[in-house]
């Protein structure tokens, strides 16, 4: 799943390469993408793409004018609010989709932009699998921060994490971490990830952390974030890969060694999930139990 690094290297490459393109047409393709019909999709022919800015995991998309303007608007201004989800990922070709395409979920189609490219381009919210669950909703500026999916997050993680004593003291830290609600941008790859850099148990409670932990923590945050953000989007060019190279030294890395201490990483596994951690580094030794493993035993 993209979360606040892969969104934001996103969002930085498409803004540098596409601020001040011309859109040609606009449509939507997947048929459950987008949740909004007011001002329609098909407004946006003619309109200026103004930048690419993200919200917690979200990508914001603004445009202005053509057929966005109004009475009410004379500006015409809107932004496509975009959630990728767990398959969805927002890429740019210089060749049109075809009918056969079944990933394409929204197509926009631009000319122009702020690289000097005088050609015709397509910005594509691409969706891998059968699932249609990333969406999409154009709002105008009147509309958006009002808008329940931004108006209900918590404050961004990056670049300057908030005070963990927000943290809801009975969750565990994996899940207060991963809830938008409470800190935005974390997801499950990089909640692992923080949590191994500051040697914090995943399912220890929020409220059983002292002072020292949670600044540990919270130093985590801004030190991997940073890492994954400052140190690779200076490096990545479009077209984007499906999967960026991003440094995760724990999560998906079961079985083999910790990069830190030699020891072997350690999983949890649940219906569509998996808990990455080194027992040496983050629970003493103690290795938590994977349900899948111990259901399989007792069968």
């Amino acid at each position: 799943m993209p979360e606040l690094p892969e969104v934001e290297i996103t969002a930085r490459l498409l803004s540098a390469a596409l601020e001040g393109a011309v859109v040609d047409s606009a449509r939507a393709p997947g048929l459950a993408t987008m949740q909004t019909f007011k001002p329609p999709l098909d407004a946006l022919a003619g309109a200026t793409l103004t930048g690419v800015g993200r919200r917690g995991k979200m990508l914001l998309v603004g445009f202005a004018g053509g057929g966005l303007v109004t009475d009410e608007d004379p500006e015409g201004r809107a932004t496509l609010l975009l959630h990728l989800m767990s398959a969805g990922r927002l890429q740019l070709f210089e060749k049109r989709a075809t009918m056969k395409d079944r990933t394409a979920r929204i197509v926009i189609r631009l000319t122009g932009g702020a690289d000097g490219f005088d050609g015709e381009r397509e910005l594509r919210l691409k969706e891998f699998g059968t699932r249609q669950s990333a969406w999409g909703r154009l709002l105008r500026r009147a509309d958006l921060e009002a808008d329940e999916r931004l108006r209900t997050l918590g404050p961004e993680a990056w670049p300057d994490p908030p005070d963990l004593s927000i943290l809801p003291p009975r969750r565990t830290l994996r899940g207060a971490l991963r809830d938008q609600r409470v800190v935005a941008g974390i997801g499950r790859r990089w909640a692992d990830e923080v949590l191994w850099e500051a040697r914090i148990a995943p399912l220890r409670r929020a409220g059983d952390l002292d002072d020292d932990e949670r600044a540990a923590l919270r130093e985590a945050i801004r030190v991997r974030l940073d890492e994954a953000i400052v140190g690779y989007a200076d490096t990545l060019k479009l077209p984007l890969k499906d999967k960026m190279p991003v440094p995760e030294r724990v999560h998906g890395h079961a079985g083999e060694p910790c990069p830190r201490c030699g020891d072997t990483i350690l999983a949890v596994h649940y219906e569509s999930d998996e808990m990455a951690y080194c027992p040496t580094c983050q629970t003493g030794g103690k290795p938590y139990k994977d349900r899948r493993f111990s259901r399989l035993l007792k069968d």
